[in-house]
């Protein structure tokens, strides 16, 4: 038990102090708005993205990719999405509050926690497991969010969004860009290799190096980031909603998901990788992007806010300790 105890803390803990960090530095003044809001479109148009590419690229075959380990991820998010529906029709009869209640069920911060973290538990692959599930995660929790906040307006006169500009916005997304390029040159590496060329992007090591160090880079920055944008404000009239939301995104969530995944794990053949990566799309808190998309969709975004505060409070007390669960089962 020490053991696991003592790999939790090695695996969480340096994410958690970033994020304090950042909180701290811009209580401090070492951090501005301005640049917090510059930082975070550098980590999600170029630090992210190349973090991804690179994470499925370092995939030695696309054969080797666990189709079972994919399988159930996506219908595990669907179960999950379902889930959210009835819990945020059961909570509230208001749709601005179900929409960011839903949202907060389904929408894990796979890209800035989740990622990293698979990486932090199981090393190269984790963080290639964690790169191949990116490409159906990312889309998905996208398009189940336009689908979410589509239905569940603040007003029913609202004009509606542009359901094409949005898919259009959605394959442009950085994210889905550096994991499907990933996937591509990946694709070529293999048609190369067959034909007997053994070429390697990090043959052209100016080029390798320089994505490398950007990779490096995205880890911390995007922490930092995320623990300045923390505001804590008073929300008496969302009480309810916050404390239901947050025991079901960090408790209800993570123990169907990866409880399912633990039974499933010999006839799915999931190893430590995978279950790095179910980690980061079950047991992370609420994504930022999900108080971003309910602001512009007209959900309650002040609710969604809050959702993503304190799920990530919660969320550094319960990742350690499912971390600690499954290293102590043999899981890691």
């Amino acid at each position: 038990m020490l053991d696991a105890f003592a790999f939790s803390a090695n695996a969480v803990l340096p994410i958690v102090f970033l994020i304090v960090l950042g909180y701290l530095f811009k209580r401090s003044g070492l951090l501005t708005t301005e640049f917090l809001n510059v930082g975070n479109k550098l980590v999600f148009r170029v630090l992210l993205p190349v973090m991804l590419f690179l994470n499925v690229y370092s995939i030695e075959r696309i054969r080797d990719v666990n189709i079972g380990f994919i399988i159930y991820g996506v219908a595990a998010v669907f179960a999950v999405f379902f889930l959210g529906i009835a819990v945020g029709c059961m909570i509230t009869r208001e749709n601005a509050k179900r929409g960011a209640l839903i949202q907060a069920v389904f929408r894990s911060n796979y890209a800035i926690i989740g990622i990293p973290l698979a990486a932090s538990l199981f090393g190269e692959k984790g963080a290639a497991a964690a790169g191949v599930m990116s490409a159906f995660c990312v889309p998905l929790f996208n398009i189940l969010s336009v689908i979410t906040l589509t239905v569940f307006g603040k007003k029913d006169d609202r004009k509606r969004p542009d359901l094409m500009g949005i898919l259009r916005d959605i394959i442009r997304n950085p994210l889905i860009i550096g994991t499907f390029s990933g996937l591509a040159v990946l694709a070529v590496r293999e048609v190369l290799v067959k034909n007997g060329i053994s070429f390697r992007l990090n043959d052209i090591s100016v080029v390798f190096r320089t994505l490398e160090t950007l990779k490096s880079m995205c880890t911390p920055l995007a922490l930092i980031v995320l623990g300045g944008k923390f505001e804590f404000r008073t929300a008496a009239r969302l009480k309810r909603e916050i404390i239901l939301g947050t025991l079901i995104r960090t408790l209800a969530v993570p123990i169907l998901g990866l409880g399912t995944a633990y039974f499933l794990g010999e006839r799915l053949h999931l190893g430590g990788e995978h279950f790095a990566s179910y980690v980061g799309v079950f047991a992370t808190p609420v994504a930022v992007a999900s108080a971003v998309m309910a602001k512009e969709m007209g959900a309650d975004e002040e609710l969604a806010g809050q959702l993503v505060i304190w799920t990530t409070l919660a969320g550094t007390f319960t990742i350690f300790i499912y971390v600690t669960i499954l290293r102590s089962v043999g899981i890691f």
